[in-house]
């Protein structure tokens, strides 16, 4: 729904921001708390992320890359549907600057197991965690209302930060 990049592009009036969502009432609920907080440095698209990077955002542009509690398809059978797998995150990584950091969260402890293997897997990328797994939460990401919802179940959640280096 937004709320947690409202709250972040609030914080840092300096900074942009550019929200892309496929769910129409997460971006319409976004766009109404972004207009409420009368935010000029917020921009929501109504799209697929992967063809938004592939065919609107330069190369080498980005600061960063945020992507939390995305689904994390349970079912075994499902697993190849989400969405960090290699080409995605070769092309998140052709989309970062130098020094870019793609930072993500999940509640599903299986999903962040496979989201690690899969950025350890992908070459250009510094892992930021000191232990080379999970980051702490970091101040700048608001706790989200998947990561509510997940500590009520009883669920950990994970961050995990990788740098682009080359």
């Amino acid at each position: 729904m937004g709320a947690s990049l409202v709250t972040m592009a609030s914080q840092k009036p300096q900074q942009n921001f550019l929200g892309i969502e496929v769910h129409s009432p997460g971006v319409g609920a976004c766009l109404a708390d972004a207009h409420e907080a009368e935010l000029g440095n917020l921009r929501i698209m109504c799209h697929d992320a992967v063809e938004v990077l592939q065919n609107m955002i330069p190369n080498s542009s980005l600061d960063m890359v945020q992507l939390f509690f995305p689904d994390p398809w349970h079912k075994a059978r499902h697993n190849k549907r989400r969405i960090v797998q290699t080409p995605f995150v070769e092309l998140v990584l052709s989309k970062l600057k130098v020094g870019g950091v793609f930072h993500m969260a999940t509640d599903w402890q299986p999903y962040a197991e496979h989201m690690l293997e899969v950025m350890n897997g992908s070459a250009g990328y510094r892992n930021l965690s000191e232990s080379n797994d999970y980051v702490p939460r970091p101040d700048s990401r608001p706790v989200t209302k998947f990561e509510l919802r997940g500590q009520r179940l009883g669920h950990g959640v994970w961050d995990l930060m990788f740098e682009r280096v080359e």
